[in-house]
């Protein structure tokens, strides 16, 4: 090997370190943030705030987002990929129909419950402090809560295709009131500390799920309901 290609190698190499060793500082500034976020708001993120936590200086911090919104949105997507991997992945695992739909239901308070996020379910908070705000950071809460939405009546239609949920229901209208619960529970346990929000949310999911359920879906819930008591 030439001097020449020695030194591209070198330079290569240190490139590389760089890069790894930028994306590992970004990933500490945006757990942080999410935590700071979901306490305080993602208004209180600011460059100096972070800087003094993470013990970096306001130059360093700035070059990874160019400014307040650009931290904000970053920050949204950060909470998104927390979420997926607390939520929905170990949901997805279980059967598609009313099996997966149950998860996701229980699942989700757990992660409230258990206090993955610092303040709460990060998106409850920051969709009622960007509710009547436009903007970038607005439309990209709305975009997520609509997944989620989404999600709900997708496992929805699922059971009503396996035969586990009456036909006759609205998929629409039954992940709006499964939605209703969950955030129902998540306010209950932060605003006054409520823990048995999330059982009292759970047996009005559970009552729905058992109203709508066809003979062969009451089989499975009562399964499922039986495993989740008996972890």
């Amino acid at each position: 090997m030439t001097k020449a290609q020695l030194r591209k190698a070198a330079k290569a190499v240190v490139a590389k370190g760089r890069k790894a060793q930028g994306e590992r500082t970004r990933k500490a500034i945006l757990e942080m943030a999410v935590n700071v976020a979901s306490a305080e708001g993602l208004e209180g993120l600011t460059i100096g705030r972070l800087a003094l936590e993470l013990s970096m200086s306001k130059s360093g911090l700035f070059a990874h987002f160019g400014s307040k919104e650009d931290l904000q949105v970053a920050t949204v997507e950060a909470a998104r990929a927390i979420f997926i991997n607390e939520v929905i992945k170990p949901a997805f695992e279980a059967a598609q129909g009313l099996n997966r739909l149950w998860k996701l239901c229980d699942i989700w308070l757990s992660y409230v419950q258990a206090g993955v996020f610092r303040g709460g379910c990060f998106f409850a908070a920051a969709a009622a402090e960007f509710d009547g705000r436009p903007g970038p950071v607005r439309d990209r809460i709305a975009e997520i809560m609509k997944e989620w939405l989404g999600t709900l009546r997708d496992a929805i239609v699922e059971a009503q295709k396996a035969g586990q949920l009456k036909s006759d229901i609205d998929p629409t209208q039954l992940a709006f009131e499964f939605n209703s619960l969950e955030l129902g529970a998540n306010w209950a346990f932060q605003l006054y500390g409520d823990k048995s929000a999330f059982a009292r949310a759970r047996e009005a999911i559970h009552e729905r799920l058992a109203r709508h359920s066809t003979r062969a879906g009451s089989t499975l819930l009562s399964r499922a309901i039986t495993k989740v008591v008996n972890q």
